[in-house]
């Protein structure tokens, strides 16, 4: 296994794509931590990573924290506890993410606060609390998780667009910060992707966008989860700074 004796800890991991990267994750070996605000949810996930080891007793463990990204204390108090359960933290992906979906002269202020708070300011909390195990051991990976709406924008989501762009200049500055210390940092921009997010769309706005992309079809949480699971093994030693696209072929260049 690629990931064999490394810690990850995946934020939104309940559901969509987080849930996705944290069981790829262990399936190549990692011990996982996973973050979100259903306890419920969480529970089922590490069941499901646990069923992994029922199978072989080599295979990884995973435990649940319950966290609001959104909360600083929240942030530091889980991640603590993580740190103090698995001693480091090598690979973090920043998923957690919301949409409060409006058009900017309608938005109202706390639906622009909400989602950058949720989506990028949760981000640069989490890497300032396990930057240090990083740094420590001189090696990690952090991968961000932006969109293809953070690099093309989208009418109606103006907060969302803002967040995940941020996300990726938040990508460049790390990863020019922490090179020196063989830690990368990189965003994976998922476009249309079958998730409970995308699910609330109207059918013909799902139709007329998969006509956009050159693959002809909607995206996996899998197709993401991969993506990940790459970036965070050593065979993307020599790879920092960018943003991998997985979006079908909708944006190219």
């Amino acid at each position: 296994m690629k990931l064999d004796g490394r810690v990850a800890l995946v934020t939104g991991a309940s559901q969509g794509i987080g849930h996705a990267c944290a069981l790829a994750l262990a399936r190549e070996g990692a011990t996982v931590a996973v973050a979100a605000r259903n306890q419920q949810k969480l529970d089922e996930l590490v069941a499901e990573i646990a069923a992994l080891r029922a199978k072989d007793a080599t295979a990884p463990k995973a435990a649940a924290f319950v966290i609001d990204v959104s909360e600083e204390e929240q942030v530091k108090s889980g991640i603590k506890a993580a740190l103090a359960q698995f001693g480091k933290i090598d690979i973090l992906v920043n998923n957690a993410g919301i949409t409060r979906d409006q058009l900017l002269m309608r938005m109202k202020r706390s639906d622009w606060d909400a989602v950058l708070s949720t989506n990028l300011t949760s981000a640069y909390l989490c890497i300032q609390q396990v930057i240090g195990s990083m740094l420590k051991q001189r090696w990690g990976r952090i991968i961000n998780i932006t969109s293809v709406f953070g690099q093309m924008g989208q009418a109606g989501q103006a907060n969302y667009a803002a967040s995940k762009a941020g996300l990726i200049g938040l990508t460049l500055a790390m990863a020019r910060e922490v090179a020196s210390r063989n830690i990368t940092c990189n965003a994976v921009a998922p476009g249309f992707i079958e998730t409970s997010m995308t699910a609330a769309l109207s059918e013909e706005f799902k139709q007329n966008a998969v006509k956009s992309i050159p693959l002809g079809r909607v995206g996996s949480p899998q197709d993401v989860a991969s993506a990940v699971t790459f970036l965070a093994s050593d065979e993307a030693s020599y790879i920092t700074g960018q943003v991998l696209g997985v979006n079908g072929g909708l944006l190219m260049g």
